[in-house]
């Protein structure tokens, strides 16, 4: 069995790396702020997807096979820093981009007049309704699910740590799992504060400058991470 010392020290340790701002934290936030509760949902239910199915991979050995292999590391990496920069860009590029056609209108009920429909033109972002993308759950949670699993850095993390908390003679599949099982609840709970937080300021961030500017440090950010992952050595 797992002593207390031991399962404190594993939930010391991802407790500070989920409480550090990163690209999920940069993820949730504008999601959260800028779309549905919904759509924040998603997201951070796929990251702790992925962060799950990592967890499990690295108990099983499979990960180690993945970091040990440079072509299928290098694959995995590339694939993620091409997201992330997609991603990123389509963010930042989203906040310049002005409409060119009238404001859309519905049908009229009643016979009289239709009735115009605000957009938010030059606040619309990559993933807004402007641009016609989906906003509900499940492309939230693909998006969420895609970038902790192009990240072979989580791979690597999980190799690096779990075998230092599973007891000499356990099965690593079950205390692997459960550890990480530990991490998503973790990442569900501060992920929570992050949602109530970004939602509570949904109503001075919607507006059209605070949105541009929010979608633009985003985007900027999710490229800079994009970046870093391309140029960090294994």
């Amino acid at each position: 069995m797992t002593t207390p010392a031991t399962l404190w020290s594993f939930i010391l340790v991802v407790g500070l790396l989920t409480l550090t701002p990163g690209l999920d934290t940069a993820l949730i936030l504008r999601t959260a702020t800028i779309q549905s509760a919904r759509s924040a949902w998603g997201v951070v239910l796929g990251i702790q997807t992925g962060t799950l199915i990592w967890g499990i991979l690295a108990s099983a050995g499979i990960t180690a096979l993945l970091t040990a292999s440079h072509i299928a590391y290098e694959a995995v990496r590339w694939t993620g820093v091409a997201y992330l920069l997609w991603i990123g860009a389509r963010m930042v590029r989203s906040t310049w981009r002005h409409p060119t056609e009238p404001p859309a209108t519905l049908a009229p009920t009643t016979g009289g007049p239709a009735a115009p429909v605000a957009i938010d033109g030059p606040a619309a972002t990559a993933e807004g309704p402007a641009t016609g993308a989906r906003t509900g759950f499940l492309p939230a949670w693909r998006r969420g699910l895609l970038t902790n699993l192009l990240n072979p850095k989580m791979g690597a993390f999980y190799v690096a740590l779990l075998p230092q908390f599973i007891p000499a003679g356990a099965t690593p599949l079950l205390y692997g799992t459960l550890f990480a099982a530990i991490h998503v609840v973790l990442g569900l709970a501060w992920s929570a504060v992050l949602v109530s937080t970004a939602r509570r300021m949904r109503a001075l961030l919607r507006r059209p400058r605070a949105r541009r500017l929010l979608d633009r440090i985003t985007g900027l950010v999710i490229v800079g991470f994009g970046v870093r992952l391309a140029t960090e050595s294994r």
